[in-house]
């Protein structure tokens, strides 16, 4: 056979594939693995600050809030989870004592985060915030977001007509970020040199791009948000290979999450 009638096959095998997502509430006993890989992947450099594995526990441990994204069937391993975590009742808890330290300390360069914070997350506050954590895999499409985030808002107020205690006056997000490497720059045109940059230029160097495009949307509408470099982060070389990872956390009334989730309904929608 030619090479060309090879490279025209080839060709026709590179065709969209159609596959079928499923929603799952999730199961303790098949998706343990596969939410806490899932976790290590949002936390980067600083997934070894954390009890991941009773992180994992506590998510699962709420199996009518939340959801996962398979494509095998329910015995599958998860491609994509959404959750929410009470910070203000699971204060004591190991995992999220730790993630709440954390949050502060990142916060110490956004003093009227830190101090919406500290106010939300006090004893005696009724203010009570909820953590959200998303994560999937990099091939995952966009498009699957929205019913994860309309579930969960079901799910929400599903959960307060029960009195259970997830009536939030505030979500806290966690996501990835990343810099473009200078060579990428330079590709655009852009130097990452300071010093060759023109008085109040800002270049693409100095701008943040979200992992997850829904994330963008999600900052737009916070009160507060603040980029950070991750802990455990290692310095970067001026030749370094790869993207500059780094973390975000954005701050959002609860009361904008249904026009929010609307939003990214008619953003992503399935083509």
């Amino acid at each position: 056979m030619s090479k060309r009638k090879q490279e025209e096959e080839s060709e026709s095998e590179r065709e969209l594939i159609d596959v079928d997502f499923e929603f799952f509430d999730p199961i303790a006993d098949i998706d343990w693995h596969g939410v806490k890989r899932l976790l290590t992947q949002l936390f980067q450099a600083d997934a070894l600050l954390f009890h991941l594995n009773l992180l994992t526990d506590l998510i699962l441990s709420q199996p009518l809030v939340g959801s996962t994204v398979k494509c095998d069937g329910r015995e599958s391993d998860p491609y994509a989870f959404l959750s929410v975590i009470n910070l203000n009742l699971h204060a004591d808890h190991p995992s999220i004592e730790s993630l709440i330290k954390y949050f502060l300390s990142k916060a110490n360069s956004n003093p009227a985060l830190r101090s919406v914070l500290e106010d939300a997350l006090a004893p005696s506050s009724n203010a009570h915030v909820g953590l959200i954590l998303s994560e999937r895999l990099v091939n995952m499409p966009v498009q699957i977001i929205p019913p994860m985030y309309r579930m969960l808002a079901d799910e929400i107020q599903w959960a307060v007509e029960e009195e259970e205690p997830f009536n939030f006056k505030y979500y806290l997000v966690i996501a990835r970020t990343y810099h473009l490497p200078p060579e990428e720059l330079e590709d655009l045109g852009q130097s990452s040199n300071p010093s060759k940059r023109r008085k109040g230029q800002v270049t693409v160097a100095d701008t943040p791009r979200f992992f997850h495009p829904e994330d963008e949307q999600f900052e737009q509408v916070s009160i507060h948000s603040i980029h950070y470099p991750f802990t455990n982060a290692q310095p970067r070389e001026a030749d370094a290979f790869g993207l500059d990872t780094r973390g975000c956390l954005i701050f959002i009334p609860a009361d904008r999450l249904p026009h929010l989730i609307s939003d990214i309904q008619d953003r992503y929608r399935p083509s």
